[in-house]
């Protein structure tokens, strides 16, 4: 199989490539902007031990240009579609790039894939699209009907053009749904990485609120383990959504007593308001992605956080800055 995996050094990412090489899937290509949203020597180190079953191509997917190139080149059997513009708080104060990135990009890749017959894309969606759903566990058959951040909005539209294109073209589509992913290689502005360097360096921390808003926190091998599924997933409706969650919602005060615990130290705390774009609580129900993908989440957040933790240290010691 030849496969292209968007924003395959990052996080989430470089752990799938990863487990793709590991599974021996088939050919390889990474497309990723490697760009300074945060320090791309992150995302190089990421990539240090894939080999050589793996091409990189360095461009950014709003490029249509650069885009059709890299289909012309690949011919793709499969797409994993992960390049995105990330987080809430920044989607509200640069909602254009947002659009650029994530709408556009995703149109790029989805043209390309049409024009090139690429038959299977997965792509990377966003609990956040449920928005202040009062209805918990939420379930892939629950209506949207609000969005509160453009983030969610540009994921929103996201599914909505892998639904025109499945219904068009023929083009199997499976939206994944991600729940609060974490562990090692994770963005430096996600609120685990935060809060464990500024514990580790005696700095306060802001907390928003109470403590009490809660995330269903999904540990990045478990949602590889989903992406493999719907990788695989042939079957069922030619355009599907799927949930990927942790089913282990944790709070805010509890997630700030797991990082301390694993980091050894008392967080000092910066109380602060709560911050407009933020949905109080997100809870998944996997029941769907458990009997179609086989997806069976496993890790909780006290083995998860130290696992982040580790890697934190170890990146330190390398002297590659993690903020």
């Amino acid at each position: 199989m030849n496969i292209l995996v968007t924003g395959g050094a990052g996080f989430i990412g470089s752990h799938t490539v990863e487990r793709l090489v590991k599974e021996g899937a088939g050919q390889i290509t990474i497309l990723d902007s490697f760009n300074d949203y945060y320090n791309p020597s992150i995302k190089r180190e990421n990539l240090r031990s894939l080999g050589s079953k793996v091409t990189v191509r360095e461009g950014d997917i709003s490029d249509p240009k650069f885009v059709h190139e890299t289909f012309d080149v690949g011919r793709f059997d499969s797409v994993i579609h992960l390049a995105a513009r990330a987080g809430v708080r920044p989607s509200i104060e640069q909602p254009e790039l947002y659009i650029d990135t994530n709408i556009k990009g995703t149109f790029h890749l989805l043209e390309a894939a049409r024009r090139t017959g690429t038959k299977h894309f997965v792509f990377a969606s966003s609990s956040s699209v449920y928005g202040v759903n009062k209805k918990v566990p939420f379930a892939e058959a629950d209506p949207i009907l609000q969005t509160i951040s453009p983030y969610a909005m540009t994921k929103m539209s996201g599914e909505q053009m892998c639904s025109n294109y499945s219904h068009l073209y023929g083009i199997k589509t499976v939206a994944l749904r991600f729940f609060t992913v974490y562990g090692p290689r994770q963005r430096p502005d996600l609120a685990i990485s935060k809060f464990t360097r500024l514990i580790e360096d005696g700095k306060p921390i802001d907390k928003y609120g109470e403590g009490g808003t809660a995330r269903d926190y999904t540990f990045v091998h478990d949602i590889v383990d989903g992406i493999v599924g719907a990788l695989n997933y042939r079957t069922g409706p030619i355009c599907d959504i799927f949930n990927l969650g942790g089913s282990q919602t944790v709070t805010l005060n509890e997630l700030i007593a797991n990082i301390e615990q694993a980091v050894g130290k008392k967080a000092v705390i910066n109380q602060m308001p709560e911050q407009p774009g933020d949905v109080p609580l997100t809870s998944a129900d996997v029941s769907k992605a458990r009997d179609l993908l086989g997806f069976k989440p496993t890790t909780t957040i006290a083995q998860g956080v130290p696992a982040y933790v580790e890697w934190f240290r170890d990146m330190r010691s390398k002297g590659i800055a993690v903020n």
